[in-house]
C-alpha cells in the first residue's frame, strides 16, 4: 500500500478527482483519501512516481 501526502484536497469532489486520476490508469486500484490529514492511501499496481504524477496532473500537489 502506498501512502502519499497530497495538498489541496478540501471536499468530496477533490477525492473523486484523485480517485478518477488513479483509476484511469489502474481501474482496479483502491483509493482512500483523508481530508483531515491530507493523505491518500492506494492499493495499486502503479509505482509511487506514476501515482504521484497522476495526482499532481489532476491539480493536487504531492509532497516529497
Amino acid at each position: 500500500m502506498l501512502t502519499l501526502k497530497v495538498s489541496g484536497m478540501a471536499c468530496g469532489g477533490c477525492i473523486n478527482a484523485v480517485t478518477r486520476a488513479i483509476q484511469a490508469q489502474d481501474p482496479q486500484a483502491k483509493v482512500q483519501a483523508d481530508l483531515a490529514s491530507q493523505t491518500v492511501n492506494l492499493e495499486t499496481t502503479l509505482s509511487e512516481a506514476q501515482a504521484s504524477q497522476l495526482i499532481t496532473d489532476a491539480g493536487f500537489p504531492v509532497a516529497k
